[in-house]
């Protein structure tokens, strides 16, 4: 069954075609114009995208259960995380605006962190959508959007996957009006960055380095 389509909003689109302009373009352009699914307001959009500033982020995580693209059970923070930096955002596959966008940035990071992602840093991308999102669907969405193995797409059962929005401040009741947010985070030290609307894939490497030479000093004064 195909998923139920909607028109895009206007203000999502200005949202998104100035963000564009600004950064230049991203790969995943045709993808957002193929699918015209569901589409969510932006809630920071306005005339222009205004500099992306991190904020600090207390975050408390729940290992709660839940499932990959490829299927399998895992815990977010004993298996998902783990010991490695994480960057995490949110999506939807239907989604057609904010979600490809935010999508090209990570596949942009995944690049730059080469042999690092997967052994000392990970992305993860949540649904916000985990009654619709599958892993199936998720795994289908990852690979247009160039996912390596060390980006994890996550789903499951909706109390758990509420649970986990609730935790990064992502929850929404409509799932289809979750802002544009990404955090980066190391869960050993409880440190956690949270950018609100769309980070540069520069800015998102640089919070990593950041949290990582953090971690050596803290390991070196220890």
């Amino acid at each position: 069954m195909k998923p139920e389509m909607t028109r895009p909003t206007s203000r999502a689109m200005r949202w998104l075609a100035v963000w564009l302009v600004l950064a230049g373009g991203l790969s995943l352009v045709p993808m957002a114009a193929a699918h015209d699914h569901h589409d969510h307001p932006a809630s920071h959009g306005q005339t222009g995208t205004p500099p992306v500033v991190p904020q600090g982020a207390r975050i408390t995580l729940a290992d709660v259960a839940l499932l990959d693209q490829d299927g399998r059970s895992l815990r977010l923070r004993s298996d998902a995380i783990g010991e490695r930096i994480v960057i995490v955002n949110f999506a939807y596959t239907t989604c057609t605006t904010v979600c490809p966008v935010a999508s090209a940035v990570l596949a942009q990071v995944q690049g730059r962190l080469g042999a690092r992602l997967g052994r000392d840093v990970g992305l993860i991308t949540v649904s916000v959508d985990p009654l619709r999102d599958t892993p199936a669907r998720l795994k289908a969405y990852a690979e247009r959007v160039g996912a390596g193995p060390g980006w994890r797409w996550l789903t499951g059962a909706k109390p758990q996957v509420d649970e986990v929005l609730k935790a990064f401040g992502a929850y929404t009741a409509n799932f289809a009006d979750h802002p544009p947010l990404t955090l980066v985070g190391d869960a050993r030290s409880g440190r956690w960055l949270r950018f609100y609307g769309f980070p540069t894939p520069e800015q998102l490497v640089t919070a990593v380095e950041q949290l990582s030479s953090a971690r050596d000093k803290a390991g070196r004064s220890g």
